[in-house]
This record gives C-alpha cells, sequence and structure tokens, in this order.
C-alpha cells in the first residue's frame, strides 16, 4: 500500500514540505482546492524532489475546461520528469455556479467528455493525431503548431495519470471508464467501499474490456490519534465536525442510507442552512465517528487501516482534520510500510 501526505498552500514552504515528505518515505503528496490553487505548490514541490509522485486531491473539473487542464497536466508532467497525477473532482452544484460562474449539468457524463476530452489533446500534442473531439458538452477542433507544446516534453515519460474523486455510483463508473484511479471521499466507510464503490468502478471497468488490475484506489483516510487524553479529544472534535459538514451535503446521502442513517443528514441539513455550524458535530456519535474514521493511539493505526482496507485499495491518504506533529504520522507510516 502507497501511503501519501499532503503539503500545503504556503509557497515558500511547498518545496521543502515535499523535499521532507519524500525523505520521510512518502508515495506521494497531494494539494487540494480550497483556498488557493492546487497546482502552484507542486510546481516547486517537483523542483524539490526527485521520486515522489505529486497530485491534485482534487482540482475543481468543472472550474476549468479540458483545454486549460490539458495544459496544466502537460507542463506538470514534463517538469516532474513523470511524477504527476491530475486528480480531478466535480464539487456540488452550487459552488460551481455561485462560486465559480460556471455552467453546471450532468456532472457524470459530463466529466467523462471531458476526460476524454483532455486525452484527446494530449494524444494530439503528443503524437501528432488530427485534433477532432465533438461532444455533447465540449468540443475541440482547431490546433495550429503555434499552440501546440513540443511532444519531446513527454517523449519519455507520457502523459499524466488521471484519478477522479467521487461518491455517487455513476461518477464512480465513469472513473473506472475513463480514468487510472480513484480517489475515495473522505466522507466513506469500508462498508460503502466494498459494497457500492468497488462494484461501481468494476462496472465501468468492463465497459472497455478492463478490469480494477493495475487501477488504483486511494483510500478514505479519517484518523483519530494522540498520544495523550488532550490530543485525543482535540482529534475527535475535529474529526466529528468535519464529518457532519459532510454529512451534510445532500450528495453525500447515499453513504448514511447505507448505514441506516438518512435522518441524520436532514438534521445536519437544516442546521447548516442555519448557520449552526459548531453544533452539528454534535450530532456525531461515538457510532457514527468510528464506522467513518479509525480511532486509535498511533500504533494502533496501522494495524486498523490494513484490517480494514488492506485488501480492497492500492494507496491510503491519512484525513486528519486537526492540529497534529508530524512525528505522529511519521510512526504510523513506518508499521504501515513494514507491514
Amino acid at each position: 500500500m502507497k501511503v501519501d501526505g499532503v503539503i500545503g498552500f504556503d509557497l515558500r514552504n511547498a518545496g521543502r514540505d515535499a523535499q521532507a515528505a519524500e525523505a520521510a518515505g512518502y508515495s506521494g503528496v497531494w494539494t487540494a482546492e480550497t483556498g488557493h490553487d492546487p497546482f502552484l505548490p507542486l510546481l516547486l514541490a517537483a523542483e524539490h524532489t526527485e521520486e515522489i509522485e505529486l497530485g491534485t486531491s482534487i482540482a475543481v473539473a468543472f472550474a476549468r475546461n479540458p483545454m486549460l487542464l490539458a495544459n496544466i497536466g502537460w507542463d506538470l508532467q514534463g517538469f516532474s520528469r513523470g511524477r504527476f497525477i491530475l486528480g480531478l473532482g466535480s464539487q456540488i452544484k452550487p459552488h460551481i455556479t455561485k462560486r465559480f460562474s460556471m455552467p453546471w449539468s450532468h456532472p457524470a457524463p459530463r466529466m467523462r467528455e471531458m476526460v476524454l476530452a483532455i486525452r484527446a489533446i494530449w494524444d494530439c500534442w503528443l503524437n501528432g493525431t488530427k485534433l477532432e473531439f465533438r461532444g455533447e458538452f465540449y468540443t475541440h477542433t482547431l490546433m495550429t503548431p503555434f499552440f501546440a507544446p513540443n511532444p519531446k516534453d513527454l517523449a519519455e515519460v507520457g502523459v499524466p495519470k488521471v484519478f477522479l474523486a467521487g461518491v455517487g455510483e455513476l461518477m464512480t463508473e465513469v472513473a473506472g471508464e475513463v480514468c487510472d484511479g480513484f480517489i475515495c471521499h473522505g466522507f466513506s466507510t469500508e462498508r460503502y467501499l466494498r459494497e457500492v464503490t468497488l462494484p461501481a468502478l468494476a462496472r465501468g471497468r468492463a465497459k472497455v474490456g478492463k478490469t480494477l488490475e493495475g487501477f488504483e484506489v486511494v483510500g478514505p483516510g479519517f484518523v483519530v490519534t494522540g498520544t495523550d487524553e488532550e490530543q485525543m479529544a482535540a482529534a475527535v472534535s475535529g474529526t466529528k465536525q468535519q464529518i457532519a459538514f459532510y454529512g451534510s451535503t445532500p450528495a453525500y446521502r447515499a453513504v448514511l442510507d447505507l448505514h441506516g442513517w438518512g435522518g441524520l443528514q436532514d438534521e445536519l441539513n437544516a442546521l447548516s442552512k442555519q448557520g449552526r455550524w459548531a453544533e452539528m458535530g454534535d450530532l456525531i456519535d461515538d457510532e457514527v465517528l468510528t464506522t467513518f474514521a479509525i480511532v486509535a493511539e498511533p500504533e494502533g493505526v496501522a494495524p486498523e487501516l490494513h484490517r480494514r482496507y488492506g485488501d480492497a485499495i492500492q494507496r491510503i491518504s491519512f484525513y486528519a482534520p486537526y492540529a497534529s506533529d508530524p512525528d505522529r504520522w511519521q510512526g504510523i507510516l513506518a508499521a504501515l510500510k513494514a507491514a
């Protein structure tokens, strides 16, 4: 199992942090698209590292178009000498239409077409094929030499891997069909992974005559840990708040429904609409917490991760929505690599 870390958005420290992650033995580092651009830190990370993989988890696909993503992916892949992973996610409709002022329509078919369009553009640049992509949502039919990058950029390393994040079955099937990997949303459980996610990925792979062999699944990674009662309490509180935030989103209700907790989504959604964010975490009881998160002292995290996900995922990225010290995760990383 590959174990990935994260790097922050302070561009002054991004290179140093990636270098430290590589020295610590992490397989990859990810950035996320929250308050800052997810791609800029990876350029600095590539400059300061040699082997570690570099990916976005995630970049908001529908805030951009295939040509822009193809350009960014091409440049980061070339500069990193083949280590970039283009991780995409759809986000939800209010963010796309109200925050990014971009159109929203049929997210799963649109995402499928976006990835295929990106691949068509890369094929044009790398292999000289005529750009003739015509879809329902995207059309790319013009590429002149002046606007095409040099195919030598990726001649030795090839185009980037494309990963897709999702929760719903349709989006998950799309990932299986057109992508190289799938990023499980943090708001997921072992049962949801095994009963919903993996079968959907297999259906997507089957559409193109493939199996899950060689396909990478990044597992859900909520982890609650600490070395004393104070640290554990802070970890529990922060994680419950994050689970509650995700649980309030209607698009993620299917996960709660699978466990018979659909009513919790109604309560959380109502509180979110009233702006009562601080109270939402109180609705997450210990049963819900331990279903979504691994709750253990540091030495118990690696064995529990392997028990839940060892046969089902290929890589894991810790998700800890609370302040924690790097040494705590170093011990867990060592245990996972030794298992």
